[in-house]
């Protein structure tokens, strides 16, 4: 899939703790400007430019989004994730070019030698951009939403810091599925399948499918398994009170976390927009699997 409109405005976001890049964002900002660009930087990935911080066009993170018509982010999958769930909350599907910079880069796939080839393909709108489903999330008490968000890869129910079990009951497109006496519980997109998700015990589902995956954090019933059910579905989770009034929480994307007492609820469904991905031509998901995650290799 190509970029469907003209890139003539190319965010800038990087890695807070990036270290010593201000050359490095130099030459992208000079790069894009030699090919009739604006690089527009987020007001942290400008002050990491060095120098006189207003020397690059700059503007507040959240407002980035609306502004530019790809994001070039340089980091691992913590800063996308962040970027991803801002552009969603946004309300935009702009394209994200993702250089791994962190220790996985499960999700920002492009290597730095790559960068300026794929930024070229999307220029010349012949890159491959793949849509990644995102959720929305949304906590809710007397029948109104106290938090509304969108994550990329999931959404996660557990205890708080004494490991005790929770008592949790779901039901989808209202019906009930369950009660879960777990660890926790995670809601998790096709994307998410290799995060939390992989570690808990749930299944690898391809990005290319259309569902999401239920998956119990270590349920005291061996048979609460992992359920993948269809991504037009609309979850809602309740925490059941028990007699230690323990404290569960809800994360979003394991970036922000929220207590979720007794009287409310965590509502998830697909959001209204996809991560628009940028992906390097030569490698597709299960070479990246094989290579990332060690997948089916002795």
């Amino acid at each position: 899939m190509s970029a469907p409109t003209p890139i003539t405005r190319v965010g800038i976001v990087a890695k807070p703790d990036l270290g010593d890049c201000a050359d490095l964002l130099d030459r992208l900002a000079s790069w894009l400007q030699s090919r009739g660009v604006v690089a527009i930087f987020d007001e942290q990935s400008a002050a990491l430019a060095g120098g006189d911080r207003d020397r690059h066009p700059h503007m507040p993170a959240d407002a980035l989004p609306t502004a530019i018509d790809l994001i070039v982010l340089l980091g691992g999958d913590g800063t996308l994730l962040a970027t991803a769930d801002r552009v969603a909350m946004a309300g935009v599907s702009k394209p994200i070019l993702g250089v791994n910079f962190g220790s996985l880069g499960f999700l920002t796939e492009v290597r730095l030698a790559e960068l300026y080839d794929t930024l070229e393909s999307v220029l010349a709108g012949t890159a491959l951009i793949d849509e990644r489903m995102m959720l929305r999330a949304e906590i809710l008490f007397d029948g109104k939403s106290v938090q509304d968000v969108c994550v990329l890869n999931d959404v996660v129910i557990t205890r708080g810091a004494l490991s005790r079990m929770t008592d949790l009951s779901v039901s989808v497109n209202d019906q009930f599925v369950a009660r879960f006496k777990a660890d926790g519980l995670i809601v998790a997109s096709p994307t998410g399948s290799t995060a939390y998700n992989l570690s808990a015990g749930g299944p690898i589902v391809h990005p290319g499918v259309d569902a999401l995956v239920l998956t119990p954090i270590a349920p005291h019933t061996l048979t609460n398994r992992p359920v993948v059910i269809p991504a037009g579905s609309t979850l809602v989770i309740h925490p059941l009170q028990n007699s230690d009034k323990q404290d569960v929480f809800v994360t979003f994307d394991g970036q922000i976390g929220h207590p979720l007492p007794a009287d409310h609820h965590v509502r998830v469904s697909r959001a209204a927009h996809p991560l628009r991905l940028v992906r390097p031509t030569n490698r597709s998901y299960f070479e990246v699997l094989r290579e990332k995650l060690k997948w089916a290799e002795r």
